[in-house]
């Protein structure tokens, strides 16, 4: 038996144990990646994709993957150096690469339509090659939100339902090929408000976190109307789920008031914790198993003041696993929290990177910070304070220095939102196939 068909093998077995083989982790923290993926590259990154929602009279309006060059040996440095329009204006939100890191799948929250870009052909020339237009029809879901690769399969997080648009929904498994494998509901039992958002899973553990927001309805609608809603403002999720991996079975319900968004578990090996942040009540929360054995949910640090509203968005944990970026898009700062105590996070720096901020990547060697300025359409800020931007900060350990800023505004892009990278060497002839339509992995050779 060869010795890519063992690797496969073992892959497959180690989602079925609910235990990882894959030697090929990263050690820094890409927003939002699965540890299933192969292919990962440490060191400098080439190029930055940004998932963007389209403006109408901006540009061509639509939704568009925008590729930029990030690597600082290239003539063309922090410039735009091509995109790909999909034709249509659907919230352009998030997006996640296959487990072996050939293709980059990215969804609409308002149209509910998932695109699929190859990225390994050309990596700096992403194309289009694949809309599924089934995720409604097959699930019962609304807005893809999370895309998260397991092996031969990517495993779809969705905010709401087709049926009143609300938070009650659930998660959907597709294979990469892109067709309907099955869905699994929410839980709305024993504590569960049925909500979803992000996914993140630890498979020594044999576990499986979601976290939740809030419905269509919400999403959709103006923040400032939003916020003046008594109603709708309690139509946001409490709660994180911890599931069985293996079953795909919930096992517990967390309670975690006031929107838990991004899940991040520790990188460091031997760490057995995840942390969130809370986007309405603006805390840090620490999931770990206490003396017993089970799994608990801790309200461990509060981020800025939370009268303010400052809203934690988007966060990053250093590879070691003893610090944590988080963005908060109101007031458009950057803060770095030192979490080499999990149960005691301390704030050690911050620093005001735009009028609004979002999403937030560190490049793999730690040494770099990407931000981004959108969060939703009908939720990013009016006027002047409607920047809409990429940045590049250099990270010493003391000081944020910005390297370069892409306004996507005045390129006609529309709003820079989620941020995956790529590079030159993850070009096809670098890879080794297999046979997808089996559901196995892909592994990248170097």
């Amino acid at each position: 038996m060869g010795s890519s068909k063992l690797m496969r093998l073992s892959l497959l077995a180690a989602v079925a144990l609910g235990v990882t083989a894959v030697p090929l982790a990263s050690r820094a923290d890409e927003t939002c990646n699965s540890p299933y993926m192969s292919g990962l590259i440490k060191g400098q990154e080439d190029f930055l994709y940004v998932w963007t929602l389209g403006v109408k009279g901006v540009g061509d309006g639509f939704d568009k993957l925008v590729t930029m060059d990030v690597n600082p040996a290239s003539k063309k440095f922090g410039q735009v150096i091509g995109h790909v329009s999909v034709g249509k204006r659907g919230e352009a939100h998030h997006m996640g690469f296959t487990d072996d890191r050939r293709f980059l799948w990215a969804g609409g929250l308002d149209d509910s339509k998932i695109y699929v870009f190859d990225v390994h052909t050309n990596p700096a020339k992403p194309k289009l090659v694949k809309t599924i237009d089934d995720f409604a029809k097959r699930s019962g879901y609304v807005g893809p939100h999370t895309f998260y690769a397991l092996p031969g399969r990517m495993l779809i997080g969705a905010l709401s339902n087709d049926k009143d648009r609300g938070g009650v929904t659930g998660m959907a498994v597709y294979n990469t090929k892109g067709d309907f494998i099955a869905k699994h509901a929410m839980p709305t039992t024993n504590g569960g408000d049925g909500y979803g958002y992000d996914i993140a899973i630890n498979p020594g553990k044999n576990a499986m976190l979601t976290s939740s927001f809030t419905g269509a309805v919400n999403y959709m609608t103006d923040l400032g109307k939003l916020i003046k809603d008594p109603a709708a403002m309690k139509q946001f999720g409490n709660t994180m789920v911890m599931w069985n991996l293996k079953s795909m079975q919930p096992e517990k319900v967390l309670n975690v008031p006031g929107a838990p968004l991004e899940i991040r578990w520790s990188l460091n090996e031997g760490d057995e914790w995840a942390i969130t942040a809370t986007a309405l009540t603006s805390k840090i929360w620490l999931v770990k198993k206490d003396a017993s054995g089970a799994w608990q949910a801790k309200d461990v640090a509060t981020i800025g003041d939370p009268a303010k509203v400052p809203l934690p968005v988007d966060l990053s944990i250093t590879a070691d696993g003893k610090g944590l970026w988080v963005n908060t898009f109101m007031d458009g700062t950057t803060h770095y929290f030192d979490i080499s105590n999990p149960e005691a996070p301390k704030e050690t720096y911050s620093k005001r990177t735009g009028s609004q901020v979002n999403m937030v990547s560190q490049s793999w060697d730690g040494k770099r910070l990407y931000i981004s300025s959108s969060l939703l359409a009908k939720w990013d800020k009016k006027g002047a304070d409607d920047e809409q931007f990429v940045k590049l900060f250099a990270w010493d350990g003391k000081e944020l220095k910005e390297t370069f800023k892409a306004d996507f505004a005045k390129l006609k892009l529309g709003r820079a939102h989620h941020m995956k990278f790529g590079a030159a060497s993850a070009k096809a002839g670098a890879m080794v196939s297999a046979d997808a339509g089996q559901g196995a992995p892909r592994v990248a050779g170097r």
